[in-house]
């Protein structure tokens, strides 16, 4: 018999509707429940993707006598915590002070009135390596509760007020010099791995945020070990077995130092994320390596990830057949029944494919000598060597093709939907892949259409159902995608509708003492309002809210928007400089804030050679710390729209580039070396600290 989550669209909730436990979802309808019957509510948080709530899903939420205790004992809830950050961001911070640490499936105890009295992670069916058992707490909790009930409401009281504390912006005035980016750059190089790339030790995530801060930062500063530490990381990472070597796109973290084993679940953000850094990576280097992983990244995205109305799924399983990571091993024999002996054997050496394999008995593809270096070893030319690895990927790729696939997770979230819309945009004008534009502009008008409603963004979208409102997040990675797809389009519209996201951000997330809230003035009332501001495995909503107005700040020359992403900074700055690995894109942001900023204005039609050639000038290396807008000469609107377009006229009727900091510009040009020139004299002298000059 079906429980009260069978009628949801979260695939993470729907898992557990045939549960014996009669859960419900976050709602009043649950906590009138609980104040009615005087019962503690068990909350169970999770996602779809999550190994370990799968685990224990099985293990005690299908057992009948297990859901038995629950029901009697309990108003139980379940949250998908990617449909629900705010809630997954309010009682993860109090299971980290009740626990010291926290995870998913997260398992939370609360009064009726929602306060948190005590939590965990994961609990097994049976006492285990000092673990109680879940029966055990089940049943432990409801004699506290009956019986301790004054000591339970007093604690949870002090840890309602702990938490509002901790959910609260301290500014901390200072001043925003370089000395921040110097001293985060000699903290991430005293933590970095130098055999095998990344930052600290197992379990090891991608971190592209930070990856990001050391491309732009070697691109401010010259520095090259900060270039040779993005990239030993990114090389590492495209050849271990964190990377999908036959499909593309990454899993979510590496369980070992060497990037070999992953956790295999992937995530729309890792993906996101990672594309565009290894895009970055490749504007900087040119290695081929890079560009192939951001090709087939993003092609992987629309091959698996996209909707056919153009939204974005969340998530992949780790798991298929009920085994973490079936999908993904091989044998040698599976190896050599696709591909013959001959190229079998050849394939097997490549990708590491051995009888006692690298992972329970099986092998993770991996590769772990160069190609060059591994044509060398098996005494083959390279060309043809090239040839035969490629050739055999593809077989490869087709025959698992046939396996049962992974689960996926087909709700689409705003938030993760903007990280992706701007790897697209960005990718399809660095590399002129209009497929990828015409992808990031069915994603844009997806989005504008479905996941809004009077003017406001929603959260999440499935089978043509929108729900829950949208989150900061929602609004800051959604308006910067919007950015990155007028820079790819030029077509004012998105601009509009960034600026616009930027301005319900202002109304209805401001914070009196500085930055935004996680949720809105209009958000359902809950023990305390979230503002999340280090960047975990997404940018911080507050960090991108920063980005996106300063971007909109050298657009417009609006220096409101300045003002107060520089307000938000200047709050932060002690924490990035003395944790950068946890506040990679604020010091992106603060690095983008310092250069300052270039404003180029083109004006040309966008098609004829003449613009072009300029674009490519202004588009052709890695340039992080500029913005772009692009009028056509008979457009008389764009102006209006895109203020650093106004009063930008043609000269001689040839296309026209005005580089401006400020809103200070120089001598308008019109061929391509002079912008050249005037870039590098620009951006030379903003490395210094020297004010532009009209």
């Amino acid at each position: 018999m079906p429980n009260r989550l069978a009628h949801e669209t979260s695939p993470y909730l729907l898992q557990h509707a045939d549960n014996p436990v009669d859960w419900y979802p976050w709602g009043e309808e649950a906590l009138a429940k609980a104040r009615a019957e005087d019962k503690p509510i068990f909350l169970s948080i999770g996602y779809a993707a999550c190994h370990w709530c799968h685990v224990m899903a099985h293990e005690s939420f299908e057992d009948p006598d297990t859901a038995a205790i629950m029901n009697e004992h309990f108003v139980n809830i379940k949250v998908d915590r990617e449909e629900r950050p705010d809630l997954d961001a309010i009682y993860m911070e109090a299971v980290v002070a009740m626990t010291g640490h926290g995870g998913w499936p997260m398992s939370v105890f609360l009064t009726p009135e929602g306060v948190p009295f005590y939590g965990g992670t994961y609990f097994p069916p049976t006492d285990r390596h000092g673990i109680p058992s879940f029966r055990r707490v089940l049943l432990s909790i409801a004699e506290a509760y009956r019986h301790q009930r004054e000591q339970i409401e007093q604690g949870g009281e002090q840890l309602k007020a702990r938490l509002a504390q901790s959910l609260t912006l301290r500014a901390t005035p200072a001043q925003l010099t370089s000395e921040i980016l110097e001293a985060a750059y000699h903290r991430l190089a005293r933590n970095f791995d130098p055999t095998h790339g990344g930052f600290g030790n197992a379990p090891k995530f991608p971190q592209p945020m930070n990856l990001e801060f050391l491309l732009r930062y070697h691109r401010r500063t010259g520095e090259p070990q900060a270039l040779a530490m993005a990239d030993l990381t990114l090389t590492r990472m495209a050849s271990g077995g964190i990377y999908d070597q036959l499909g593309g796109g990454f899993h979510r973290y590496s369980t070992d130092a060497r990037w070999l084993v992953p956790h295999f679940e992937k995530m729309l953000y890792d993906n996101a994320l990672l594309a565009r850094v290894y895009l970055h990576a490749w504007q900087t280097t040119g290695r081929p390596l890079y560009r192939r992983v951001v090709e087939e990244t993003l092609d992987y995205v629309v091959r698996e990830m996209t909707d056919p109305a153009g939204g974005f799924y969340a998530t992949q399983d780790a798991d298929s057949e009920g085994e973490e990571g079936k999908f993904f091993l091989w044998t040698p024999a599976e190896v050599t029944s696709v591909l013959g002996d001959e190229a079998g054997e050849i394939l097997c050496r490549y990708f590491d494919v051995t009888p006692g394999g690298n992972f329970e008995g099986k092998s993770i593809l991996n590769v772990k000598l160069d190609l060059g270096t591994a044509a060398a070893v098996a005494r083959m030319d390279e060309d043809r060597f090239r040839t035969l690895i490629e050739e055999g990927r593809r077989r490869l790729f087709q025959a698992r093709e046939s396996r049962v696939k992974p689960a996926r997770d087909e709700k689409v979230l705003t938030a993760w939907n903007g990280l992706m819309l701007a790897a697209f945009a960005e990718a399809s004008r660095v590399l002129g892949r209009d497929d990828y534009r015409r992808v990031a502009e069915r994603n844009a008008e997806f989005v504008l259409k479905e996941l809004r409603r009077d003017g406001r963004l929603l959260r999440s979208w499935k089978e043509g159902t929108a729900k829950f409102n949208a989150y900061l997040e929602d609004y800051a990675f959604y308006a910067e995608g919007l950015l990155a797809l007028y820079q790819a389009t030029f077509d004012p519209r998105w601009f509009v509708e960034a600026r616009s996201l930027a301005e319900a951000i202002l109304t209805h997330f401001a914070d009196p003492n500085g930055g935004f809230f996680d949720t809105s003035d209009d958000h359902e009332q809950l023990i305390a309002r979230p503002k999340n501001l280090q960047d975990n495995a997404t940018p911080s909503g507050n960090a991108v809210a920063a980005d996106v107005l300063l971007r909109l700040a050298a657009y417009t020359g609006d220096d409101a928007y300045r003002q107060r992403a520089e307000e938000m900074l200047a709050a932060m700055s002690q924490m990035m400089a003395q944790y950068p690995t946890g506040f990679g894109h604020w010091l992106s942001t603060l690095a983008f804030h310092l250069s300052p900023p270039l404003e180029i204005a083109l004006v040309g039609d966008p098609e004829a050679a003449d613009t072009r050639a300029l674009l490519e000038v202004v588009f052709g290396p890695y340039h992080p710390f500029q913005v772009v807008a692009l009028a056509h000469p008979d457009d008389d609107r764009a102006g209006q729209l895109v203020p650093l377009l106004a009063d930008r006229p043609q000269r001689e009727g040839r296309a026209t580039a005005y580089v401006c900091q400020g809103f200070v510009c120089q001598a308008p040009v019109t061929d391509p070396a002079s912008l050249t020139q005037q870039l590098s004299a620009t951006l030379h002298r903003s490395e210094k600290g020297q004010s532009p000059t009209g």
